[in-house]
């Protein structure tokens, strides 16, 4: 198995992204290719500790964080991430790993390898930790417009993602609305409530924003602008209260005590909230596995990242994304 990491994607590329790329290489056994300024690349790799483990893929450009993603990607060829897709559609990699910009990882997916079968929109999934266990919330950026059918399609997509991957037997699916009645929420998602109703999924309904965290469903389906700002919410209230916490108990002797006594719960509690200990955000629907990590990405992040990939390749979860969609396809319409 080998995975292909994007070298010259993120806000601490190449140095962080090789770090990361090392470690998951020497702590997992899988075979990692950078992709990207060899001679950039090579100032940060450790040859020796390396060798065997991970090898380098030289191409010139590079996708700025704010460039177009789809006319960088039709023109720029030998942008690292482009080349990196290249590498998995000839068959020399199995997955792809990018911290740089989120559009062009989805673009150049879509673009190199095409759509699964019955997927009108590739979207991307987020994991993160909820009272009971782990909740996929899709989608999280890759399409700011929906139309109802693509929600369903990406119920459809992370369920299928769930049960091959994060070990959920009949996953609970919810709609994210601003109420938990049906006739709740924009025209989208009144009109995404009844295809949900009269599908095949595990539907409990609408959810809302606080439900996020109760444990009451396993997948969370929305349109990809929602879904990106209830993700970053979670993520810099997560780390809000971790710093107010500290803040306040260093107030007085007894709560330094008592952040003493409970420093390894608070530990604990940490590693369940911390993003990075997922890697990123897989993309559903494209021919392939390619993981969107976050721009600011630490070494442990991406080495988490290269890890998850080669956990997705090893469990077949394209080919099952495959069959799922093919099983639904009878009773779907196409939305274009």
């Amino acid at each position: 198995m080998k995975i292909a990491v994007d070298a010259m994607g993120g806000d601490f590329a190449p140095a962080m992204v090789v770090r990361g790329a090392v470690q998951a290489a020497l702590e997992s056994g899988v075979s990692v290719t950078l992709v990207g300024d060899a001679q950039a690349i090579r100032r940060e790799l450790d040859e020796g500790k390396a060798e065997g483990a991970v090898d380098v893929c030289h191409c010139t450009e590079v996708i700025q964080m704010d460039e177009a993603p789809f006319k960088a990607v039709r023109q720029k060829r030998k942008a690292s991430i482009r080349v990196a897709f290249d590498l998995v559609r000839q068959g020399q990699v199995d997955a792809v790993v990018s911290a740089g910009n989120s559009g062009a990882t989805m673009a150049a997916g879509l673009l190199t390898l095409g759509k699964v079968r019955g997927v009108d929109r590739p979207a991307l999934a987020s994991i993160f930790p909820g009272r009971h266990g782990e909740v996929i919330l899709i989608d999280v950026g890759a399409n700011v417009d929906c139309r109802p059918l693509h929600l369903l399609q990406f119920g459809i997509m992370a369920e299928a993602f769930a049960t091959s991957c994060m070990g959920m037997q009949d996953p609970r699916i919810g709609l994210l609305s601003i109420g938990e009645e049906g006739a709740k929420g924009n025209e989208q998602v009144r009109a995404a409530y009844e295809l949900f109703k009269g599908s095949r999924l595990h539907f409990v309904g609408n959810v809302e924003g606080r439900d996020l965290f109760s444990g009451k469903t396993e997948i969370v389906v929305c349109d990809g602008f929602v879904g990106n700002v209830a993700l970053k919410v979670s993520e810099g209230m997560a780390e809000a209260m971790g710093s107010m916490v500290r803040e306040e108990m260093s107030r007085t002797v007894w709560g330094r005590l008592g952040l003493f006594l409970g420093r390894n719960g608070f530990l604990r509690l940490r590693r369940t909230l911390d993003y990075e200990s997922y890697g990123g955000a897989p993309i559903l629907g494209i021919n392939g596995i390619g993981i969107v990590c976050h721009g600011r990405s630490s070494d442990r992040a991406l080495k988490n990242a290269v890890k998850r990939a080669a956990e997705y390749v090893k469990n077949d979860f394209q080919g099952k994304l495959a069959r799922r969609m093919e099983t639904f396809a009878s009773g779907l319409v196409r939305a274009s």
